[in-house]
């Protein structure tokens, strides 16, 4: 993705301007610089098994990560552990890598990460 320096309309902006662009802006929260993006020539082909797999396994780890976000008491702790790092923006995305690893390809828990 290519940086900007936005203007004053697209600032605050993220995603797609309307449903019919395919150009993405994003904003880094912590760093404030806006990111642009274009999706090119985008696939049309049926997902493969692989890809069938990723995406089933995706959903299970987002699946648990949603929840234990909806627990206080493990919000809690997780938010401890986020609060002393900087290298990842959001408490979603720093549970969804903790959690990530704990999960073999077809989407199982192995560990619990404790």
């Amino acid at each position: 993705m290519a940086k900007i320096k936005p203007m004053a309309l697209i600032e605050s902006m993220s995603k797609k301007v309307c449903m019919h662009s395919d150009v993405y802006f994003r904003t880094n929260k912590q760093t404030g610089v806006t990111y642009s993006g274009k999706l090119c020539h985008p696939s049309e082909k049926a997902d493969s098994v692989n890809q069938t797999k990723a995406k089933a396994r995706f959903a299970k780890v987002v699946a648990a990560v949603r929840a234990i976000l909806a627990d206080p008491t493990e919000k809690a702790k997780l938010e401890t552990a986020y609060k002393a790092q900087t290298k990842i923006g959001s408490l979603f995305g720093y549970a969804m890598k903790k959690l990530n690893a704990n999960y073999d390809e077809n989407g199982d828990l192995i560990s619990n990460g404790d």
